[in-house]
C-alpha cells in the first residue's frame, strides 16, 4: 500500500479522528452525569483500576492505528527525534513551569469562590499512603506515568495535530487542546486540563516531535501522585 504524506489535508481521516474524540468527550461527561460521586476515594489502590485503564487505552491505540491506516505512522503519529533535545527539554521545562504558574493562578482563583479542587474532581490523585496496597498502586502509578501520557499524546498531538496541522497550526494547537481538555469530562478542572492541552501542543509543533510532549506529560502525571501520597498535594 502506498503510504500518502500528511503535509497536505485528509477531510475523511480528519473526520474519523473528530468522531472518534468526540466520542470520548460525550462519555468523559456522560460517565459523569450518571455516575455522579461515585469514584472511589482509593482508585489508586486497586489492581482492577490499571487493568481498565490498560484496556481501555489498548483499544484507543487499535482505533488511532486504524484510522492511521495507510499514512506513514511515523510522520501521521510524529514519532520523530526533535532536531535538538536540548532545545526540545528546555522548550519542555518552560512549558511544564507555565502549566504549573497557570494551575496556581486557577486554583488561588478558585479558593475565592468556594473550596474547589480540580484535583478532587477527577478523583484520581489519592489522599495519602496506604502501605498495605503498595503494589496496587504502584501498577496504577505506572499506567499513569507511562501508558495514559504515551496514548494520549499519540492522540492529540501526535494524530489529532498531525491531521490538522494543514489548516494552521494555531487551529491544531487550540482544537486539541480544547478536545482533551473535554475529554476528561469535568467541569471545574476542564480550563486548566484543556490549557494543558493547549501548551503540550504547543510543544508538540514547536519541537516537531510528539516525544517532548510525552515526557512533560508523564513527568506532571508522576509528580502530582507522588505528591499526593506524600502529602505534599
Amino acid at each position: 500500500m502506498t503510504e500518502t504524506p500528511l503535509a497536505v489535508p485528509h477531510g475523511g481521516k480528519l473526520v474519523a479522528w473528530l468522531v472518534f474524540v468526540s466520542a470520548l468527550v460525550i462519555l468523559g461527561y456522560g460517565s459523569r452525569l450518571l455516575g455522579g460521586d461515585d469514584t472511589p476515594h482509593d482508585l489508586a489502590y486497586r489492581y482492577s483500576s490499571s487493568v481498565a485503564a490498560l484496556v481501555q487505552y489498548g483499544i484507543m491505540l487499535g482505533i488511532l492505528l486504524l484510522i492511521a491506516r495507510g499514512l506513514p505512522r511515523r510522520e501521521a503519529f510524529a514519532l520523530r527525534r526533535p532536531k535538538s533535545w536540548p532545545r526540545a527539554l528546555g522548550l519542555a521545562v518552560l512549558a511544564l513551569l507555565t502549566i504549573y504558574f497557570a494551575s496556581f493562578v486557577y486554583e488561588q482563583a478558585l479558593s475565592l469562590l468556594g473550596n474547589w479542587n480540580p484535583s478532587d474532581e477527577q478523583g484520581l490523585v489519592p489522599d495519602g499512603w496506604d502501605s498495605s496496597r503498595a503494589g496496587a498502586f504502584v501498577a496504577f502509578f505506572l499506567v499513569v506515568t507511562l501508558v495514559a501520557p504515551a496514548i494520549e499524546e499519540l492522540t492529540y498531538r501526535g494524530l489529532g495535530v498531525g491531521l490538522l496541522e494543514p489548516y494552521g497550526s494555531t487551529l491544531a494547537i487550540v482544537l486539541t487542546g480544547v478536545l482533551f481538555g473535554a475529554a476528561h469530562g469535568l467541569l471545574v478542572g476542564f480550563p486548566i486540563l484543556a490549557f494543558f492541552g493547549i501548551v503540550v501542543a504547543w510543544l508538540r509543533v514547536r519541537t516537531d516531535s510528539v516525544y517532548p510532549g510525552m515526557l512533560l506529560h508523564a513527568t506532571f502525571n508522576g509528580i502530582a501522585l507522588i505528591a499526593a501520597v506524600s502529602g505534599a498535594g
